[in-house]
């Protein structure tokens, strides 16, 4: 075998090495919005998980329990890629019981979710901190 066969393996290899590594990148990121985050004011817990190739969020726990919104009920859905550490998809409101263009804004431990009405003129923001 020729000398120059095995250092062309080698760097063929460690080029393969490098685009596995590159691959699974993207969807490391992408599932760093999965877990539990609690709203900033304490008012309630949402569960954020894959839901076929997207990610939805599930009320897990509220402070009230006696108002529109219900734990099981889901509040984001269809939130798919929409750049770095952003999602667009749809939120559900239970104070009024629509749904809104949404998006989630992930930076750090900190998670910014947003539905928005008028073609993004009017939206409404509410901020979340990792709870597991």
């Amino acid at each position: 075998m020729p000398i120059g066969s095995n250092a062309r393996r080698a760097s063929l290899a460690g080029f393969g090495f490098i685009v596995v590594g590159f691959a699974s990148i993207g969807p490391a990121a992408a599932q760093d919005v999965a877990g539990t985050w609690q709203r900033d004011t304490g008012a309630s817990r949402v569960r954020i998980a894959k839901c076929g190739d997207a990610m939805c969020g599930t009320l897990t726990w509220l402070k009230k329990t006696d108002g529109p919104a219900k734990v099981g009920q889901r509040i984001l859905y269809d939130m798919k890629p929409s750049g770095d550490g952003k999602w667009a998809g749809s939120a559900f409101n239970p104070e009024d019981g629509k749904t809104y263009s949404g998006t989630m804004t992930l930076s750090g431990d900190a998670l910014t979710t947003s539905g928005c009405v008028m073609g993004g003129l009017i939206c409404r923001s509410v901020k979340w901190v990792r709870a597991d």
